[in-house]
């Protein structure tokens, strides 16, 4: 593996177990065993590799939101489509964590942020569209679906704020990936009410699949 590689994945590796602002340029170096000199020769700074990490989680929801043309979806796309952006949500996981900070500190990833979100809601706003296509939810008008999709979204980007807040008087715990997914409950939770009658069984059984503290990992579906 090529060192600059090897510094995005041992940065990613740092930042993901004790938070960006606790992990410093030499830390990274020093983990990998190369001088800073090293590190800043692929890197100007800390600021850089964050960037880089960003542009690498885009470019992973970017392909899984992205959906099959026209083509109607059906229930294990849907849990599908939740199973990957959660697994790019913990892949990523210091991104969210540290989420007001990092954009505070560095306007290329404010301004690449916001045209991320919007791409991210018009996809999930598509998604809609071609769940109701195969039947699994009622057809909405435009405006009603991106309030559905900007629900979604707020959703699955605060839901790890708000396990890292809500036992904030406990010991603080370590955040699992079991944890994390059940925020899928709550997704699923926001869309139960626009489920066709046919599809309101099966969705409630997949919801139950995330329910907090009875997670099983749904599998995702051959094709």
């Amino acid at each position: 593996m090529k060192t600059r590689d090897r510094i995005l994945q041992t940065s990613l590796q740092l930042f993901n177990k004790s938070g960006e602002r606790a992990i410093s340029t030499n830390h990274i170096a020093a983990k990998l065993a190369i001088s800073p000199g090293n590190l800043y020769y692929h890197f100007r700074n800390k600021a850089d590799i964050v960037y880089e990490l960003f542009l690498a989680y885009q470019q992973q929801v970017d392909y899984y939101l992205a959906a099959p043309g026209s083509q109607p979806l059906v229930l294990a796309d849907l849990a599908w489509y939740l199973e990957a952006v959660f697994d790019g949500l913990w892949q990523y996981r210091f991104f969210h964590r540290d989420l007001e900070s990092l954009l505070d500190a560095d306007p290329r990833l404010r301004a690449g942020y916001g045209d991320f979100t919007g791409r991210c809601l018009s996809a999930i706003n598509g998604i809609f569209s071609q769940l109701a296509s195969g039947g699994i939810i009622t057809p909405r008008p435009e405006p009603l679906r991106s309030a559905m999709a900007l629900n979604v979204w707020l959703v699955i980007t605060n839901w790890m704020a708000y396990l890292k807040t809500a036992h904030a008087t406990e010991e603080p715990a370590v955040l699992t990936l079991a944890e994390l997914k059940q925020g899928i409950y709550q997704v699923l939770t926001l869309e139960l009410p626009h489920v066709t009658p046919e599809y309101r069984e099966p969705v409630l059984a997949l919801r139950e699949t995330y329910r907090p503290g009875t997670f099983c990992q749904a599998a995702h579906p051959s094709s």
